[in-house]
């Protein structure tokens, strides 16, 4: 296994905002987060990537607790995409992209030509190449996520953990990022609110509402009238889509 999680707590002053999740996210797969605002998501995220200490139970590295691995050799393997990541400093875009390749590198190891072909190869991916020597505060909105992705990517990491990636993305790079991280050979967890692109691109699903995971499994077997009546507050209808197998939500008006 990849990544496990146990009996998660976690919880604000009295306030429990995770409450006694546990998952397992298979080598390779593509992991979708589903809930509205609030249920919990990116407090769970957080936790995963190890940059939150549970307040109860434990997260898993191939059977390894995380909180007993360093921070650096967690680093080297994870990358956390946050929903709304930034920079402050006005740095060029392979500059940032190359800020990803911190973990691989030692006080005194110099720029090495595996660190170029790793940030030569996430601009490609993520179709930033055109825009390597542009300013961070010249890019679109979508082009900052796709440079942060491009960020993670340059990590060579064996675990992604996105939050919510295709924000401010059109519609084109809204597919094009969900189709590239669904094609990694690495592991994903990913926060979605658009549920058809979830259906459509994710192995497995895991719904939260108020910080509980209240259904998980296939996207055909969790998106149903019921759930998406009794957790997202939307009347649909759920049938099959005539391009692929996976569910296709229709909202009814």
């Amino acid at each position: 296994m990849s990544i496990r999680a146990d009996n998660l707590v976690w919880k604000v002053g009295a306030k429990t905002i995770v409450d006694d999740v546990s998952l397992i996210a298979k080598p390779g797969e593509l992991l979708g987060l589903l809930g509205p605002n609030g249920s919990g998501k990116t407090s769970l995220l957080r936790l995963l990537a190890g940059l939150t200490r549970p307040t109860a139970g434990q997260i898993t590295l191939d059977g390894q607790n995380i909180a007993k691995i360093c921070r650096r050799a967690v680093a080297k393997r994870v990358a956390f995409i946050e929903q709304h990541a930034t920079t402050n400093a006005n740095l060029k875009v392979v500059d940032i992209v190359k800020l990803g390749r911190f973990p691989h590198r030692s006080m005194f190891s110099g720029w090495a030509g595996e660190d170029d072909a790793a940030v030569n190869d996430a601009l490609d991916r993520t179709e930033m190449a055109n825009k390597r020597n542009a300013l961070w505060q010249s890019l679109s909105g979508g082009e900052r996520q796709r440079t942060h992705l491009a960020r993670a990517l340059a990590q060579s990491p064996m675990e992604l953990i996105l939050d919510e990636p295709t924000n401010h993305l059109d519609v084109h790079h809204q597919i094009s990022l969900l189709r590239l991280v669904s094609d990694l050979p690495v592991t994903s967890v990913i926060a979605l609110h658009d549920l058809n692109h979830a259906a459509m691109f994710c192995d497995r699903l895991i719904v939260m509402q108020a910080g509980k995971i209240v259904a998980s499994g296939p996207p055909e077997e969790v998106l149903t009238r019921e759930l998406l009546s009794a957790v997202f507050s939307v009347e649909a209808h759920v049938m099959p889509s005539p391009f692929h197998t996976k569910p296709l939500v229709h909202y009814v008006r």
